[in-house]
């Protein structure tokens, strides 16, 4: 329960911060924060799996981790509006 309650919050400050970089004007809700910042943390950690560098509390797990949430804002972006 509690690493549910973990990915929540660290879904939720990817989130907002991929949101807060990219200049798209999407209006998500709650869960769908959550979600964008979950995908974009699986996105970013396996990229870094497959460079063999996967540690998602360092810098670079959570730099990845925002990366890979701006890549999933800009994708959802053009799935919805195509």
């Amino acid at each position: 329960m509690f690493n549910l309650l973990i990915w929540i919050v660290y879904g939720l400050f990817v989130g907002s911060l991929a949101k807060a970089i990219v200049p798209i004007n999407l209006r998500l809700g709650f869960f769908q924060t959550v979600a964008l910042g979950v995908a974009g943390s699986y996105m970013g950690g396996g990229i870094l799996y497959i460079l063999g560098t996967y540690d998602s509390l360092s810098p670079s797990g959570i730099f990845m981790g925002v990366a890979g949430g701006v890549l999933s804002l800009i994708l959802y972006n053009k799935f919805i509006n195509k």
